[in-house]
């Protein structure tokens, strides 16, 4: 039997924190494959994000509740930003999201998501001054120019409906940046777990009323089994696991190394939507995809 060496523990938490990370991206980013399999069912996004939320609800609901209990109270104020946050970052993002998925494959929506670190620096450069560097520079360039050999592929299968489901994918991606440079003072302040319990049930309260707004109630009784099916599996699986595992991960191995991690996101989604959707694998998708990957990587190797 071989004796453990002292840097053995580490360097299994260490890799146990990766694994964790590259499972939780894998199951975020299964979420698009989800909602490509319950459009065949003919049911819209609406219905889609709505049932997500409501059987994800009562899990983030249980972890909200534990955290209000053993935790001191919020000031006022910061219930307010929660609900504003969890209207911008969750609700409306996967709304547009959802929406954007009816239109474009599941390769490609996963890559306009990818970006949204760059969409978070850009907004930090403009609106608050931020010192962006040539690498930085260079990695938008080089995530953009592959996303845009992605598209002008999908553009010749799809047409018009591909540019409106990127840009309301984009408008997802502008969303969740948004949410994530307001969030970073609220974090520090009410820590992630219990930032994202609350933001998620927000997010779920604002589902169920445009539901009611929208459709009839008897709508969410009536649909195929195999919908509710995908629904509890994209709530499990595809929105209250991959959270808590990628903030276990971070814990771990901390952000940076998770965010690397999470490049396996578009790889997974590129062959997971290649089995199970049929959609097709080629040269300009993997040259595509492996620019934005690298365009990414180098944002994330630059040290903040």
């Amino acid at each position: 039997m071989i004796a453990a060496t002292p840097h053995s523990a580490p360097r299994q938490a260490f890799l146990g924190g990766l694994v964790l990370a590259i499972v939780g991206a894998i199951f975020f980013s299964a979420k698009a494959i989800v909602a490509k399999l319950m459009y065949r069912y003919h049911v819209d996004a609406v219905m889609v994000i709505t049932l997500r939320m409501v059987f994800s609800f009562p899990m983030f609901a249980v972890v909200a509740v534990w955290k209000a209990r053993t935790q001191p109270p919020l000031a006022r104020a910061d219930y307010l930003r929660i609900l504003v946050l969890g209207l911008m970052g969750y609700y409306l993002s996967s709304f547009l999201d959802f929406l954007g998925l009816q239109y474009i494959s599941a390769g490609l929506e996963r890559l306009i998501l990818f970006l949204t670190p760059s969409f978070v620096m850009l907004i930090a450069f403009f609106f608050f001054k931020r010192k962006v560097g040539w690498i930085e520079w260079a990695a938008l360039l080089v995530s953009y120019f592959g996303t845009v050999l992605v598209l002008q592929h999908d553009l010749h299968a799809g047409g018009r409906d591909v540019i409106l489901g990127s840009l309301l994918v984009l408008g997802s991606a502008l969303s969740y940046s948004i949410y994530l440079i307001s969030s970073g003072e609220l974090v520090r302040r009410v820590g992630a777990v219990r930032l994202v319990a609350y933001a998620m049930c927000v997010s779920s309260v604002a589902c169920v009323i445009q539901f009611f707004v929208l459709r009839s109630p008897g709508e969410l009784l009536t649909q195929a089994a195999g919908v509710y099916q995908l629904s509890l599996f994209n709530a499990v699986f595809c929105t209250v696991l991959p959270v808590f595992l990628t903030m276990v991960a971070v814990a771990r191995i901390g952000a940076p190394t998770a965010a690397q991690a999470g490049l396996v996101g578009p790889v997974s989604t590129l062959f997971m939507g290649a089995v199970l959707l049929d959609e097709p694998i080629t040269g300009i998708q993997l040259l595509g995809t492996s620019l934005v990957l690298a365009g990414m990587w180098l944002l994330s190797r630059k040290k903040t």
